[in-house]
């Protein structure tokens, strides 16, 4: 029989219960992960929204922090979306004083970069590789400030104040979006993640 392969969503804090159900719509067992047993149980990883620094603290508090940056160093696919993007990037601009991160992606991340929760906005957007645009959600959202060579940028924003400024990217196995892809019915984002794991030799998929 063949097994579906487990994506954990971090579930100490955040928008977990979006991200369960997009994926789950895709086929895969979805897990909130709020302990390092059940991150054990993982074959990739969401990073939610939510606020990052809250984020970063309840990771220590409850023994995630080590195991979760372990595993992103380790090579398991790993999503970050919005406060999630500020946790995998390896440099903050405007963060919290000592503010923490998993790292792993080689960006530069401005926090709160397009402005407070009143500036939130959202918009269509073209997303390299998919056909048609993406329907973006931008919340307190982080841009990349600066990305570098191994850095692979997947969408800008197109006009307005912020031009030109990158909202998505991928290096390697990890990927990033400024924005919420669990809002709406749009799975696209979520399927990169999802084909990824299928796609590594071993996959319980294969």
């Amino acid at each position: 029989m063949v097994t579906a392969p487990t994506v954990g969503v971090f579930a100490l804090q955040g928008d977990v219960r979006e991200h369960l159900r997009m994926l789950e719509s895709l086929g895969v067992r979805a897990l909130g992960v709020r302990r390092p047993a059940e991150l054990d149980q993982c074959d990739a990883l969401v990073l939610p929204g939510g606020e990052s620094t809250t984020m970063a603290k309840l990771a220590r508090t409850f023994e995630l922090f080590d195991a979760i940056r372990k595993r992103i160093a380790g090579g398991m696919p790993t999503l970050g979306t919005c406060a999630g993007m500020i946790l995998l990037a390896d440099r903050i601009v405007d963060g919290a004083a000592g503010q923490e991160t998993f790292g792993g992606l080689d960006v530069t991340v401005r926090r709160n970069a397009f402005g407070r929760q009143v500036d939130s906005f959202e918009g269509d957007i073209a997303f390299e590789g998919m056909a048609g645009s993406v329907h973006a959600v931008f919340i307190r959202a982080p841009w990349v400030e600066q990305a570098g060579p191994g850095v692979e940028p997947l969408a800008r924003v197109a006009d307005g104040a912020a031009a030109g400024r990158i909202v998505a990217v991928r290096q390697g196995h990890l990927l990033a979006t400024s924005f919420h892809p669990e809002v709406g019915g749009d799975a696209r984002v979520h399927r990169l993640l999802v084909d990824q794991v299928r796609s590594r030799p071993g996959s319980t998929d294969d």
